[in-house]
This record gives C-alpha cells, structure tokens and sequence, in this order.
C-alpha cells in the first residue's frame, strides 16, 4: 500500500516483490525509515547543549561566576559524564522494553530542565545536579536512543542512515559553539542555557511524538524497506539469538568495547580544554569557538563517506582509520603555533570524529543483530561515556603540574596504538554466528 503526499509515494507497507533490493527505489516510493532518520538527526542536533563542544565555550564564565578551579570543574565533568555513564544503561534496557520513542519524550523533557537549571542553579550542589542531568540526558541518552531507533529500521544500508542521522552532530557542533557564544557575550552564561533549553524543547518533543516509531514491523515494514526480513533475522536465527547470553563473559566484547572508549576519551580532553589550549598557543577563544565549523565540514565529508563505506567493508577496517587519524590529530594539536596549524589540526580531528561516529553507531548491530540491541550498545557505551569522564581530568592535571597541556596530550599518543592492538586481537559476534548463510550486507567481517 502507498500513501500519496503532496506527490511523494510514502511506503507503509512492504510490497509483493521477489526481489527485496527493489524496495525504496528512488522514484517509486520513499521508505518511513529515511523520515525515521531525519528525526533522529534533529534529536542528534539538540543534544548539543550537553555536549564537550558546547560546555567548553561555557568553561570560562563558569569558573569566573562560580570560583571553581580548572581541575575542580575538570572533576566536576567527570563525575556527571560518569553519571551519563550508568543512566545510560538503564535507558537503554528501558529501549528495549518501551520503545526509543517513549524514552526520547521523557529524556526531552528533562534535558530542557536541566538546562533551565543550569541557568537557575544558585550553589554548587544544584549546579552539580543540573550540570550531571544535562550530560547524562544530552550526550548520553538522547544520543543512544537516536542509534537505536535508526538501528532498528536499517540493516543493509545501516552505514548510510547513521551517516545521514550524523550530519545532526555535525550541524550542532557548527552552529551551537559560536551561538552559545554569542548568547555568552550579550546577555551571560546562565540567560545562555535558558534560551538552548527552549530550543533543545522545541525541537525534541514534536518530532518524538509525531514523526518517530520504534521498529519498522509496527507499520507493516521490514529493515531497509524490503519485503522480507534480513536473513539473519529468521525464526532460527532468534532463537538461536535467545538460547545464546555469553556476549558479556566474552573477552571479545570487552576488548573491543574498551577500544572504542579512546576516542571518546582523546578528544573530550582536547575539546574540553580546547579554549585553553588555544590561549596557552597565543590564539584567541573566539578562534577556539570558530574552527568548530571546520570540525563539523570535515566530520560531515568524513561521515558521509565512511558510512558507504562501512556497508562494504565492514567496521574495523573504518576503525583502524579513525585511530590513525586520532594519533595524527595529537601530533599536531602538540605543533599548533599559528591559525593555519590549528585549522589543519581542527580538520584532522573531524576526520577522525566522522568515522568514529560511524563505527560506534554500526558496529554492535553490525556483530550482535537487532534483537536485545539496547542492552549489548547500552553497555557498550557505558564504557565509552566513562572513558569521556575521565579524559579532562588527567589533561588537566598535567597541565597544573607541569604548567602546559603538552606533556598530556603526548601521553595520549599512546591509546590509539594501543586501542588498534585490541582491535586485531578481538573476534567479536563470533558465538552468535548460528545459522549457515548470512546475508552480505549483513554477515561479520
């Protein structure tokens, strides 16, 4: 069945065809799952109030207004990132039990509270608490319900729909740092998380309520917009899927989950104190703010590109890629003497965050499949959200000690390497390989 609109074709139901790649061809009908997309990335887009992007244009004024020490505001991330950490786990089985649209309506809200109460908060307590809300909602659950919903509704082309939902983070690390910014100089810091709270509202809970469904098989579809399901979702394979609960003892899952904590921990560091970084070099804040918009250009190039690509090859090769890239990127961050070098190191970066984002947004459905898929990423991402925790901290430290941020950043040269070793050695997806034939657009590689 078609339903007409406007001249658009929208499918709501899969067609009687023999071949399922003839689903959602250009021209004849538009799948649901590509509107599913363009909500997530506007979810995407909004959490950017509670991400390292947008506080670190905030650092400044906060320790001038609160009195907080660089490290005590560094700790005072890591303890609400670690509180991302564990809410996000509970989100993520609260997914698979009511659905990412639910969940995105109730985390909306508080999201849009608490940066009402970061503008609100009048002692270090409330300040605590609204600044743990907007980073436990904002860069964790809003973020982990968007992967989960596009997820659900794209198998084969799973790498260019998450790529498509990026172009959301990619568009908010653009446009929300020099806003912020902006809001910062002519009205003040707390004015500034009032006024992204509304915006973060508004744009959040329309789209959950009206646009956003759980799974394709609730409107009568299948993944991808074929007209069956994927072959490694037959009966056989979900109940081979049930019988099998050994993912978390599996030393695989656990190398590979540690792995994918670096970059979120490499460069939460560097955009943390990215400002600071940047004066210690002689270059101005509002530059720090500015070259945002060549990360978000050369994270969306990168995104684009790596989610084509990561359907072909699979996720680790994609991986290898970005921790080179990541290693490049703090070589050169340590070089940064002039706004050529910081713009080239800015660039870099976004490589790096483009195709990361496509690996973390793949690669747990990739190996594991749809089924259960919030409690094996939920998990997964706890770990990645605690390794964000603790990355301003040591950066930090080092530079009070040693009165620069160099001696850190070349410590950290280390974890990419060290990360790309685990990756060779993990085997992951490997015990739930149950049934004889694997589609190529979805097999393990």
């Amino acid at each position: 069945m078609k339903v007409a609109t406007r001249g658009l074709e929208i499918a709501t139901q899969p067609e009687n065809s023999s071949k399922p790649g003839n689903a959602g061809k250009p021209g004849r009908r538009i799948f649901y799952g590509w509107f599913i997309v363009g909500a997530a990335g506007l979810v995407v887009f909004s959490s950017g109030p509670g991400q390292s992007y947008v506080f670190s244009i905030f650092i400044d004024s906060i320790i001038e207004d609160t009195g907080l020490s660089r490290p005590g505001i560094s700790a005072l991330y890591m303890a609400s990132t670690g509180m991302s950490a564990v809410l996000v786990a509970i989100v993520s089985r609260l997914a698979d039990r009511h659905g990412p649209r639910v969940m995105l309506v109730a985390v909306g809200l508080g999201f849009g509270a608490a940066c009402f109460g970061m503008a609100t908060a009048t002692n270090i307590l409330l300040f605590y608490i609204a600044f743990a809300s907007l980073r436990a909602l904002g860069q964790g659950s809003l973020n982990i319900n968007s992967i989960l919903l596009v997820n659900q509704w794209f198998v084969s082309r799973r790498g260019r729909a998450i790529a498509m939902m990026g172009l959301g983070a990619v568009m908010s690390s653009a446009i929300f740092p020099p806003f912020a910014r902006y809001l910062i100089v002519n009205i003040g810091w707390r004015e500034a998380y009032g006024v992204i709270g509304v915006v973060a509202i508004v744009l959040i809970i329309p789209v959950a309520l009206l646009v956003v469904r759980n799974r394709p098989e609730d409107m009568g579809l299948f993944p991808d917009g074929r007209s069956e399901p994927p072959l490694s979702e037959t009966r056989q394979a979900q109940a081979g899927f049930r019988r099998d609960t050994r993912v978390f003892s599996s030393i695989n899952f656990w190398l590979l989950a540690l792995s994918l904590g670096t970059p979120g921990l490499v460069s939460t560091a560097l955009v943390f104190h990215q400002t600071s970084i940047f004066e210690e070099k002689g270059l101005s804040a509002t530059l720090a703010a500015g070259v945002f918009v060549v990360f978000a250009g050369s994270s969306a190039v990168s995104s684009l590109l790596a989610g084509f690509v990561v359907d072909r090859t699979g996720p680790k090769a994609l991986y290898a890629f970005s921790m080179v890239s990541l290693l490049v990127a703090l070589v050169l961050v340590v070089a940064v003497d002039s706004v050529f070098m910081a713009v080239v190191y800015v660039l870099v970066m976004g490589v790096a965050g483009g195709a990361h984002h496509i690996v973390q947004g793949v690669i747990w459905a990739h190996y594991y499949g749809r089924h259960g898929l919030g409690r094996v990423q939920g998990s997964a991402m706890t770990i990645n959200f605690c390794a964000s925790a603790v990355g301003p901290l040591p950066l930090a430290i080092f530079h009070d000690l040693t009165g620069s941020y160099t001696v850190g950043m070349v410590v950290m040269m280390a974890l990419p390497v060290l990360s790309v070793l685990a990756l060779i050695k993990a085997r992951p997806g490997g015990i739930y390989r149950l049934q004889q034939s694997w589609p190529k657009t979805d097999q393990p590689s």
